[in-house]
């Protein structure tokens, strides 16, 4: 069974840097801004039967490109960018059963604070929250905080004593912890909540929690990091990562790769779910997609590519001839983009190439066609990779994601490749549902 998932940002932009102003998205310059979109969109969604909407988050400005936040303010590169998780409750109250997620960093904050509102959203949603547990990789978000940098390497050892220390607090009320025998004046059993008294390398914390048992005992929790550090914070605490594959032979090493190790941690791989980026373009035939495909495509500008590339790089690109093949650049900070972006011949693309297929869709494969056809590259893909399904990311909205959910979603169901009813309650419930 395909799983699906869709990919949001609190911003006038996602991964396209073409939405915004897209003929289809048809919004004024708040409408972005404002929960009644989200609301819909969710309910869309639900419609739909998808595993959840997944907001990104990132809490800076880039001024990586050219070393100016004009840039990333121009063609709104990810900015501005709103704090998702008000919207998890706006959304919430409009839907019953879809997944509600978002990004949330540990690189700024203590475990209690980050304990207590995932415990708060997961009670609100009743199950039904995500949390995308994320360090912070870029050195504008870092300086907002009035910090340095950290390198990778101690910033996912940070992150996993975190999540520890947050799990301990998510269970430090028992089930039946709450009684509230009004005639014997007992509210909560004392003998069912416990402190962890946590003191560890990087945090310290007493407890307990003062939020009762969420549903899922905390959020399901969801990871985006492929990096070895990343892969092995997955294995052991992903119940799902979203990742950027363009060819579907890396996707199934990476499958492969991740399965392996959540085993190795004693976890069921099939518990650690794969959904890879897929940007759909939908036709009435071929040749209207492959049209709808260059006109989305031909409304991103290469400095527009240029300066998101750079802010998920953390390099100026500017520094470089664009016209250089990229796959022949040195710099440690290039080295993920040197084999994300290939001709189909294996050859290397130019940094400028790379620049501009970035800004269409950072690196998200586009299927392109009919919703058959559409219907028949996801199968591929998910056949090829081994599973698991797909985080869309639209290049309009929401008419994009509205046709998924009406043209192709019923291709698949016909198919007998994807869902015809939620049969879970939960995040994790939907992520595990295999039939």
């Amino acid at each position: 069974m395909i799983h699906l998932a869709q990919f949001l940002i609190h911003g006038p932009t996602y991964h396209s840097h073409a939405m915004w102003r897209h003929p289809r998205t048809d919004w004024d310059n708040t409408t972005w801004a404002r929960p009644e979109l989200y609301q819909h969109i969710a309910q869309v969604c639900e419609r739909g039967l998808f595993d959840m909407v997944f907001f990104a988050d990132l809490n800076y400005i880039s001024d990586t490109y050219t070393g100016t936040l004009d840039p990333a303010l121009r063609y709104a590169s990810q900015a501005p960018e709103h704090d998702p998780i008000p919207l998890l409750s706006f959304m919430a109250a409009v839907t019953e059963k879809i997944g509600l997620a978002a990004t949330f960093s540990t690189s700024h904050h203590h475990p209690f604070y980050v304990a207590r509102l995932w415990a708060t959203i997961d009670h609100l949603t009743r199950g039904r929250a995500g949390w995308n547990v994320v360090t912070s990789l870029n050195h504008n978000q870092a300086a907002n905080y009035g910090e340095e940098r950290e390198d990778s390497d101690r910033r996912y050892d940070k992150a996993h004593e975190f999540v520890d220390v947050c799990n301990k607090l998510w269970g430090s009320w028992d089930d039946d912890a709450v009684v509230m025998d009004a005639e014997a004046g007992v509210f909560v059993d004392s003998s069912k909540v416990k402190r962890i008294e946590h003191e560890g390398e990087f945090y310290k914390s007493r407890g307990p929690l003062n939020v009762v048992r969420s549903p899922q005992t905390g959020p399901a929790i969801l990871q985006a990091g492929t990096s070895p550090k990343g892969k092995e914070f997955a294995a052991r605490h992903a119940d799902a990562i979203f990742a950027i594959q363009p060819r579907a032979v890396d996707a199934a090493a990476l499958r492969t790769d991740i399965r392996e190790r959540a085993a190795a941690a004693g976890r069921d791989p099939d518990h650690c779910k794969l959904l890879f980026g897929a940007q759909p373009i939908i036709g009435e035939s071929e040749q209207h997609a492959a049209e709808l495909l260059d006109e989305h495509n031909e409304l991103v500008p290469l400095d527009a590519g240029m300066t998101i590339l750079s802010a998920h790089l953390d390099f100026d690109l500017s520094k470089l001839d664009p016209d250089e093949p990229m796959a022949e650049r040195t710099e440690p900070e290039l080295q993920r983009m040197r084999t994300r972006y290939l001709h189909p011949d294996g050859s290397s693309m130019t940094v400028a190439e790379v620049a501009q297929k970035h800004g269409q869709s950072v690196g998200i494969p586009q299927f392109v066609g009919t919703a058959s056809t559409v219907a028949d590259q996801m199968e591929a893909f998910v056949d090829e990779a081994g599973g698991d399904g797909f985080m869309l990311s639209p290049i309009s909205c929401p008419g994009a994601i509205e046709d998924v959910v009406d043209l192709v979603v019923p291709e698949l169901q016909r198919r007998g490749r994807y869902r015809t009813e939620y049969t879970g309650s939960t995040q994790r419930d939907h992520l595990r549902q295999a039939t």
